[in-house]
Formats: C-alpha cells, sequence, structure tokens
C-alpha cells in the first residue's frame, strides 16, 4: 500500500535527512552488476560524494581518479587480493587502479571527494584496516560514547572517517556549529538528531548530510546501542568563496 506521499525524509537549505523509504538505486559510471543509493553529493552543495553501494555477486565498480573510502556493511568485497568483510574498510588515494568486486551480496558505504594537496606533503597511500582493530576512546571522557577513528590523524590526509558508538541514552554534550561539513550513516539503533532548528528521528539506514555550521545535536535512545559512520573535511583550511 502507498504512503500518501508521507516520509520522514527532509531537505533544508543546511542539512538533508534520508530515510531509507525515500532511497532510490540506480547505477554510477563505472558500476557492474551493481547499483548504488546517491546520499549527497555537489549537485547539493557538497564538497564530496557519498553513496551506498549495492553488489550482485562477482559485480565490481571501477577504479576512479579522485580518492574513494570503502566502509563494508553486509557480504565480502575484494580489493585486488585483499578481501574486505563486514567492519573492514579500505582507504584508496588519488589515482588507485584498484577495482573494487563483490564475491557475494554486498553493501558498503562509500565516499569520494577530489584530494586537496598540501605543499610538500604527499598524498597518503592505500589503507586496508579493520575497525574492531582501531582502539575506541570515549568523547570528552563520556565513557557512554566510544570513537573509532579510522584514518590516520596526519596531514596528508584531507578527511576524516569515524565510527560513533553510543550507549542508550548517551548523547552528545552540546549542540555543535562548526566549519566542517559531515555526511552520516547510520549503521545500528536509533535516537533523535537535532539539525538546524528541526528534530528528527532517526534509525538505522538513514543518512544525514549536514553543511557547514549547521546546528547538530544526537542522542541516543532504544535498549539497544547506536552508531553512525561519519565523514568530516579535515586538515585543510576553509576559504572564502569567490564573489
Amino acid at each position: 500500500m502507498h504512503n500518501l506521499g508521507h516520509t520522514r525524509s527532509a531537505r533544508r537549505s543546511d542539512h538533508i535527512l534520508q530515510t531509507p523509504d525515500a532511497f532510490v538505486r540506480a547505477p554510477l559510471p563505472g558500476m557492474h552488476g551493481a547499483t548504488a543509493i546517491v546520499h549527497i553529493a555537489p549537485a547539493m552543495g557538497a564538497a564530496f560524494t557519498q553513496y551506498t553501494a549495492e553488489f550482485e555477486p562477482a559485480g565490481w565498480m571501477d577504479a576512479i581518479e579522485v580518492q574513494r573510502f570503502v566502509y563494508v556493511i553486509e557480504g565480502e568485497l575484494m580489493l585486488n587480493e585483499a578481501s574486505l568483510n563486514p567492519g573492514d574498510y579500505a582507504y584508496l588515494p588519488p589515482g588507485h587502479r584498484a577495482r573494487v568486486s563483490a564475491t557475494t551480496h554486498a553493501r558498503a558505504a562509500v565516499i569520494e571527494k577530489a584530494y586537496q594537496p598540501l605543499p610538500a606533503i604527499p598524498a597518503p597511500g592505500c589503507l586496508i584496516a579493520r575497525e574492531n582493530n582501531v582502539a575506541a576512546a570515549p568523547l570528552l571522557g563520556d565513557e557512554a560514547l566510544a570513537v573509532r577513528a579510522l584514518l590516520p590523524d596526519e596531514p596528508a590526509f584531507d578527511f576524516a572517517v569515524n565510527t560513533m558508538t553510543y550507549l542508550p541514552g548517551g548523547a552528545l554534550p552540546n549542540v555543535e556549529i562548526h566549519v566542517m561539513e559531515h555526511g552520516l550513516l547510520m549503521l545500528a539503533g536509533g535516537g533523535i538528531y537535532r539539525l538546524g532548528d528541526c528534530w528528527y528521528p532517526v534509525a538505522a539506514g538513514g543518512f544525514i548530510w549536514m553543511a557547514p555550521f549547521c546546528p547538530q545535536w544526537f542522542g541516543a535512545l532504544g535498549k539497544t546501542p547506536a552508531k553512525y559512520l561519519i565523514y568530516k573535511d579535515w586538515n585543510r583550511a576553509h576559504h572564502r568563496a569567490a564573489p
């Protein structure tokens, strides 16, 4: 039965909430036996693209010229000879020629962004790792919020990707307003997200984009932990746009 035009999804000038009932799937150039749910892209004003890639067995994605981050949600992917399973991830620097292919039905969060070089600092190399091997750190000493930094905090990297896990009742200590933009994919659980002057219930599978300086806050609800994967631009100056 149709939902009479109702959705929890929302689009504002400084944020987007995209819930699974509003997802549209389509292949991107270079995809074979795979489709993409594009969550955010420069068409909305973002400086990066984020999508969920869904693979059929033996499906694959071509290499691209910009840098790419891949986090496996479900199934098994291959990066050259490396096997990536749920919770595994890879950073592919600009110009890296590796193809991402699937051995099973698989889903992955994918982030793509043109690289911003720094003088005298070479671009980072390829990185393949497992989330569970990254030490969790409490956010500002709060044991209810565990942060795993998936990429090294080094000047060569121009963005960061973290996972954040909240025990039920855990919440950010304050409303944040900052220059970085975010792409956030809910992986588990749920809660309430404040974006601008709006308050949204969010749950696993949903996506949020936050523009620079969008007021933001999250609190976890329910009986199980809430977890999300979050992107932010990092280690680069934010220059005023040309008039």
